[in-house]
């Protein structure tokens, strides 16, 4: 953990949501085939920080993925964190890109913010239906987080 964010941040967080998504395209650019891809994503969400044990449980349980994912919001409207982990390996990349993009960001930006990299990566056409449920499940809690923290006054 660092002084500004309670969640430990497994990437640089860049300026903003769209630069996120430009350099997560950048780098599944560089792979020529989806096994690459793959790899690649399971290596990324060996990168997410440890989750508390503590922090499994079923309040904190993300429903609508086939996989097990835990998600742990924190912050106001002025910086939303999330820490989140899963017990698959993909998901576990799936986290860590939604991860990248949203968490440490404004509320605004946050609703604001398409996920682009979906598509930019091709993500899209290369899930299971099931992990597609997943990863919009995962995205969807974390526009509903931001709309909530706007909407308190």
């Amino acid at each position: 953990m660092n002084a500004t964010t309670p969640f430990p941040l497994p990437f640089p967080l860049e300026p903003t949501a769209a630069e996120a998504q430009a350099a997560i395209a950048a780098e599944f650019a560089f792979f020529g085939d989806w096994a690459e891809r793959y790899q690649y994503l399971i290596d990324l969400g060996r990168k997410l920080p440890a989750f508390p044990d503590a922090w499994k449980i079923e309040a904190n349980r993300l429903h609508g993925c086939q996989s097990m994912v835990w998600i742990v919001p924190d912050g106001d409207a002025s910086r939303l964190e999330f820490a989140a982990v899963s017990d698959s390996a993909i998901v576990s990349g799936l986290v860590y890109l939604a991860l990248r993009v949203y968490s440490g960001r404004p509320a605004a930006e946050i609703v604001a913010t398409e996920p682009g990299f979906v598509e930019a990566i091709g993500l899209a056409r290369h899930l299971s239906p099931t992990r597609s449920n997943g990863l919009a499940a995962l995205l969807g809690f974390i526009r509903a987080r931001a709309e909530e923290a706007l909407a308190k006054p």
